[in-house]
This record gives structure tokens, sequence and C-alpha cells, in this order.
């Protein structure tokens, strides 16, 4: 099974620092920004300790990362051009920095419309990919499948399916696959997995899944809201996920998980990742109803 977590980057190690993390949880992969999500401001590229990070990712067999773009990129905005054009301008850098950060792929969401309606919106996600993508480009863009909340686009495979559609260098077009955002969707993970992925290899086609955000659902199926739970404490279920973290045809992809810091002192919020925990409980295929109490005892013996 190739599964790992978002880990950070920063402090002195940078990228370093990112390999340690991901090492300790026991992963295989692992997913990084290559600086804040909510802003423009990137160390230059060369100080990241990219060379040293991938040093001791191969010590641990670990072969392959991903990266994510900013939440900031917003290229389905047809209502604020500066707003679009900073998109466009900081893509482009980021699928570089990704590139030379060693990663196949970078995960970007696609946009939202802000009112201008999803024809509008789509058009424009495909104008800003056809400004950025060339022959040449050596990191792909990995489309984010959305939980539909507010104007988002990518909830419906039927529009990645048109953002591959007028794309011209589609072939550096993958998807990321997020069981959260597919089940706040709409499509039922849980009672119609089968079902599901067929829709989506006709829609698109399976081969298409590069990554998949493995993530539980605080919402009921359709909610349309995009909230994390840790593996089989929400609505899709250990069950469900498992079932996709094991899934034959899923076996090379990296499954990355996002769910939520379990909070081990409710007066000071502190919190603990709880990826050590859930990489070994998938890997084991056993679900353990305790775990977040587990997670709580270790970090206050600790």
């Amino acid at each position: 099974m190739r599964i790992g977590s978002h880990v950070g980057m920063g402090g002195k190690e940078l990228f370093l620092g990112s390999a340690r993390e991901a090492v300790s949880y026991g992963a295989n992969t692992l997913m990084v920004y290559t600086g804040a999500p909510q802003n423009t401001r990137r160390r230059e590229v060369k100080d990241l300790r990219i060379a040293q990070g991938w040093e001791l990712l191969r010590e641990h067999g670990i072969e392959e990362i991903v990266i994510h773009a900013p939440y900031i990129i917003n290229l389905a905005n047809t209502v604020k051009p500066e707003t679009y054009e900073l998109a466009v301008e900081f893509l482009a850098k980021e699928l570089d920095r990704s590139a030379a950060m060693g990663s196949q792929g970078m995960v970007l969401h696609p946009g939202s419309h802000v009112g201008a309606g999803t024809k509008a919106g789509l058009e424009q996600i495909v104008r800003g990919i056809n400004e950025v993508l060339t022959a040449d480009t050596k990191c792909r863009i990995y489309l984010e499948t959305m939980a539909g909340k507010g104007t988002e686009l990518g909830s419906a495979f039927e529009e990645l399916a048109a953002i591959y559609d007028g794309v011209v260098y589609n072939e550096k077009l993958r998807v990321c696959f997020d069981t959260c955002h597919v089940n706040d969707a709409g499509y039922d993970l849980v009672h119609r997995y089968e079902e599901v992925m067929e829709q989506f290899d006709r829609v698109i086609g399976k081969d298409q899944i590069a990554v998949i955000h493995l993530n539980d659902s605080k919402n009921p199926l359709g909610a349309r809201k995009d909230r994390h739970a840790n593996i089989g404490f929400g609505t899709i279920g250990f069950e469900t996920l498992y079932r996709i973290a094991s899934d034959p045809q899923f076996e090379h992809v990296p499954k990355i998980l996002e769910t939520p810091y379990v909070v081990i002192d409710p007066k000071t919020k502190a919190s603990v990742p709880p990826y050590r925990y859930e990489i070994q409980m998938l890997r084991s295929g056993t679900f353990d109803p305790d775990l977040l109490q587990k997670i709580q005892q270790d970090s206050q013996q600790v």
C-alpha cells in the first residue's frame, strides 16, 4: 500500500524536515506545499535542502512525492482580472518549483466561479491552464475532485472532463480523487463504490487517477461542505476507505491522508498528527474504535 500524509516544510530543515516527518509516520509517500498555502511568499528553491531530503527518503524506499498548489490560486475567477492573472503567474512558478523538488505532479483545486456561473468558470480554468502548460512542462497538474461548497467547480466528474476537453496539452493533466470531497459532492462510495468508479471511468478514465486523498467525512452524503474526519470516524467509514486504499487497480497510486489532528488538551487546543496510527491501521486492515483515545494517551505519556 503506497500511503502517506500531508507533511510540513518549515524551520531550518525545510524539505529535509518534511522527509523526516514522513519517515516517522512509517509512510512510503508524502505530500507537501512548496510554502505557505495562503500566500505567495516562497524560499529560493536552492535553499529548500531538496537533495538532503531525497537522500533520506530514498534510504527508506520512498520514490514519489506529491506537491499541493496553494489555495490562493483561483483560475476560475472572471470577476477580478487581477485574481486570475495572479493565479496564472503563480501556477506557472509553482509547477517549476514542484519539478525542481522532484515531483511528477501538483494537486490543484480547479477554482471557484464566484458568481459568474459554471460555464464561464470552466472556460476560464481552461484558458488559464492553456496559458501555463506547454509541450515541455515537466510537472503534471492533478485536478482535485471538490466537495462543491459555494461556487466551487470540480465537484461533478463532468466538470473535470470539460477541463480535459478544453486543455491543449491534456496529457499533462491527471486527477486527485478526494474521498471526503466525492462523498460531500453526492457520490455514494459506501453503498455504490463500483458504480461510482465505473461512472468516473466512463467520464474521465480510472487511469487518470494519479493520487488519492484518503479522508473520512464529517458530513452526510451530498452535504457539499468539505469537513474531513479521521479514518473510520466519519460518515464514509473504515470499511469503504480501506477498500479504496487496498483496491488493486490503485495499488501504485499514492494515498495521502489529510485527516484532522487529534486534540490532546481542550484548554490549550494543543493537538498532534494521527498519521502514524492511521497508516498502521490501514496497513493492518483492522479498525480500532479507540484510536483517538490511544493517540491522546500516547501523547500525554511522551
